[in-house]
């Protein structure tokens, strides 16, 4: 089977691609408005990018054909959001924070979330995230229809049992994050792992 996404199968892009690029990881990203109004939304079309200096982009999608989603511009303005990092016991109340409430109103208190200060960014962090990066805005790429948004990572504050401070490897019997799968409702657990040594 070849699909030509440039041709008629162009409006299923999202739909072909969101189903076999899996498992994803999901941002719930935190940001302030200009009145200082908390928003939380969640985004699976996020990774890490590259670690000198360390980035992470994620792209938010529009509220309605040409209207940027809440997310989008508020990092205009404030030039800075947290990624809060999603496991099992988030998954919940991150799913909460997806509803589509009035600008404005604030998904934490909606999905019952905690708010804690950050150190180097004023959106605040979730203290249910198992992980949180506070990030400054690098820029916001505008591609067709697509808008990347890129931060870098000026702090990470992780669950304490996560991670090993001597080696900085993650524990995987202490953290498990679940990841996006085939929309609408698709998402999988990361318990069942497995190694494979590295060919010299």
């Amino acid at each position: 089977m070849e699909l030509d996404l440039t041709g008629p199968l162009r409006d299923n892009a999202y739909a072909i691609l969101s189903g076999l690029v899996t498992p994803r990881p999901i941002a719930l990203v935190t940001t302030l408005d200009e009145q200082g109004r908390v928003n939380a939304a969640p985004f699976s079309f996020f990774n890490v990018l590259g670690d000198s200096p360390p980035i992470v982009g994620f792209c938010p999608g529009d509220r309605a054909p040409g209207v940027p989603k809440d997310t989008a511009l508020n990092i205009r303005v404030t030039q800075e959001f947290v990624v809060n990092l999603v496991d099992e016991a988030l998954a919940e109340a991150m799913n909460q924070c997806a509803a589509s409430l009035p600008p404005g109103e604030d998904e934490t208190r909606h999905a019952g979330l905690t708010t804690l200060p950050s150190s180097a960014v004023k959106p605040p962090r979730l203290a249910e995230a198992p992980a949180s990066l506070e990030c400054r805005n690098i820029g916001i790429f505008e591609i067709g229809e697509n808008r990347l948004v890129i931060g870098e990572v000026l702090r990470v504050h992780v669950r304490d049992g996560i991670l090993d401070p001597k080696t900085w490897l993650v524990s995987p019997a202490n953290y498990h994050p679940i990841g996006r799968m085939q929309a609408p409702n698709g998402y999988c657990r990361t318990r069942d792992q497995f190694e494979l040594q590295r060919p010299r």
